[in-house]
């Protein structure tokens, strides 16, 4: 017994100096990558009737395995609409939101019971109108409450809603209606557009452009909107007011109800020192194209580092906050509660 335990001993002194020396700190991303896509045949047209077996996703060149795969998927959806309350908008903000509130009658009134608005404006300050609801009269006296004025805060609207509708399930959509380029916000574009990527939401920007001589014209505006459509997988429309922008509104809710979900697990996949992973989503049909987002920010390259454990202490190193935990902006007021926002 006692050269029994003289050997547990010896063996247990001898794992105490392995433990202390530095071993390399591995980190494995598990995390799903969601993708929400809308396929077209070359004339423009949706195709709902696509399989599993034709939809090909590659994660920075690497070829990966689909997980999830809903046709016309049902999952619920948050739609934070961004209207666009700017001086230059106030002659036809009331043509504007008539057509926000047929939008949101035709939205609701079908799909999924646990489908929600959030109502969002902005000018030269971001005020939340409506926190995410059903309730369609709420939303629209929200809406003939708007009036014009000066500051275009553009960027802010898009990073506050992205903040506020991460964390909720399904579908995640951001609608954006305005006149033009941002000219007041606090953020930049690749902050917002970080920021719609890290919630996981689609942009669907609605441009009312008065103008149509490229003189008047702020198509550096135009053209950030454009990108940040193309980079989570929404699209751009441009319509006059009335019937034109009644008919963008029923094409998204057409793209909504058609949309296929995709997800898988990243692996094997070729790390940069960039968080921002490429994304290509395609099908096998040459004459069918996928219309989604471009990447995602995932696990980046990094240099070895190691660490040294003590006998009895277990060491836990915080995941990388850089892109997910972000800095707070200058408060904004929400219209219901009077109170700083984000809280």
């Amino acid at each position: 017994m006692r050269t029994r335990l003289a050997l547990v001993l010896s063996l247990v002194s001898l794992a105490f100096p392995l433990l202390a020396q530095e071993e390399p700190t591995i980190r494995v991303d598990v995390r799903l990558v969601r993708i929400l896509a809308n396929v077209k045949d070359r004339s423009g047209a949706l195709v709902g009737s696509a399989e599993k077996a034709d939809f090909e996703i590659r994660d920075n060149g690497a070829l990966q395995q689909i997980s999830v795969f809903e046709r016309q998927t049902d999952q619920p959806l948050s739609v934070a609409i961004l209207i666009d309350n700017s001086g230059s908008t106030a002659k036809d903000l009331r043509y504007e939101t008539d057509s926000v509130s047929r939008f949101v009658r035709a939205l609701l009134k079908e799909g999924n019971p646990a489908d929600a608005v959030g109502l969002y404006s902005f000018n030269y300050q971001v005020v939340k109108q409506n926190g995410f609801t059903r309730n369609t009269p709420a939303l629209e006296r929200s809406l003939k409450a708007l009036r014009g004025e000066a500051g275009t805060s553009l960027y802010d609207a898009v990073l506050l809603a992205s903040r506020d509708i991460e964390d909720r399930q399904g579908r995640k959509i951001l609608v954006v209606v305005t006149d033009g380029g941002d000219t007041t916000s606090h953020t930049d574009f690749q902050r917002a557009v970080e920021a719609a990527q890290l919630a996981d939401a689609v942009i669907y920007p609605i441009l009312v452009v008065p103008i149509t001589n490229d003189a008047g014209r702020n198509t550096g505006g135009e053209n950030a909107l454009t990108t940040m459509a193309q980079r989570t997988g929404g699209r751009v429309f441009q319509p006059s007011l009335g019937a034109e922008m009644d008919k963008a509104f029923d094409q998204i809710i057409r793209d909504l109800r058609t949309q296929y979900l995709l997800g898988f697990y990243p692996k094997d996949v070729p790390l940069t020192k960039d968080r921002f992973h490429a994304l290509q989503v395609t099908v096998r049909d040459p004459a069918l194209h996928v219309i989604a987002r471009s990447g995602y920010y995932g696990e980046a390259r990094q240099e070895t580092t190691t660490r040294t454990t003590t006998p009895g202490r277990i060491t836990v190193e915080p995941g990388d906050e850089t892109m997910t935990r972000r800095k707070p902006l200058p408060a904004t007021k929400s219209s219901k509660t009077g109170k700083d926002y984000p809280e």
